[in-house]
């Protein structure tokens, strides 16, 4: 790679550059990345262009540093990685991920749905996305909407057939809502790829996947939306820190 021209920062080139060595092997779990000073030079960059990238690899979850020994490959590099705590987290997927439309909303029956929304009626709103990383899928999200939250959002060009974009749901959501969301329950189970989720994501029938079920309900506790999604472990890390109380 020759000192980069393209409008891209050089910093996130470059990140570009070491997150493909270590995806493809060049850099294994625990091996040690070369310096600042030999990859500046290597590229014809600043150390503080080099530091840049390793910050943004380390935020990432791809490498990690010791101080005084250098930065190191992480065993989640070539993952998705995000660190969740709060709906806002959820919202900022939209930052580094790419979500595709496979089924736009539609109207339909759905009794399961229904009563996990707590609704009075079993007439629900369906949709069904990707999300990509790096133009990698790894996940298969389906949402279901109470109708008179489907109303808010059903015709944009965002949630339509084959749409790519950077947003969330949630996050396209959220501005057209009378309440804000103010909770979200979550529930996480290990499973396995039914044919639908194995087609879309390319893996194996009955390959494993990480289940993610979040209810999400305002203030009042009224369900705005439910979301089951299936992740591919390869591609995917979850990472939640716990805090003693009082800390």
């Amino acid at each position: 790679m020759n000192a980069p021209e393209q409008s891209e920062p050089a910093y996130r080139t470059l990140a570009a550059e070491l997150r493909g060595r270590i995806m493809a092997g060049h850099y294994p779990d625990g091996v040690r990345l070369p310096t600042e000073a030999e990859l500046a030079a290597e590229f014809g960059l600043s150390r503080q262009t080099v530091r840049r990238a390793f910050l943004e690899l380390v935020g990432e979850g791809a490498v990690y540093r010791i101080p005084g020994r250098g930065t190191f490959a992480s065993e989640n590099a070539g993952r998705y990685l995000r660190q969740l705590g709060s709906i806002e987290d959820l919202m900022n997927l939209s930052a580094d991920t790419e979500m595709r439309v496979v089924e736009p909303p539609a109207r339909r029956v759905d009794v399961s749905a229904a009563g996990r929304l707590r609704l009075d009626t079993d007439v629900v709103y369906r949709i069904v996305f990707t999300r990509s990383h790096d133009d990698v899928p790894f996940v298969l999200t389906t949402v279901w909407w109470p109708a008179p939250v489907a109303e808010l959002i059903v015709g944009r060009p965002e949630v339509s057939a084959g749409a790519v974009s950077e947003h969330t749901m949630i996050g396209l959501l959220e501005p057209l809502l009378a309440e804000p969301i103010s909770e979200c329950i979550q529930s996480i189970t290990a499973a396995t790829a039914e044919r639908r989720v194995a087609e879309v994501l390319g893996c194996p029938v009955g390959h494993p996947v990480l289940r993610v079920d979040r209810l999400y309900n305002n203030a009042r506790g009224v369900g705005v939306e439910l979301a089951v999604s299936y992740f591919l472990p390869e591609h995917y890390t979850y990472r939640v820190t716990l805090r003693r109380s009082g800390a």
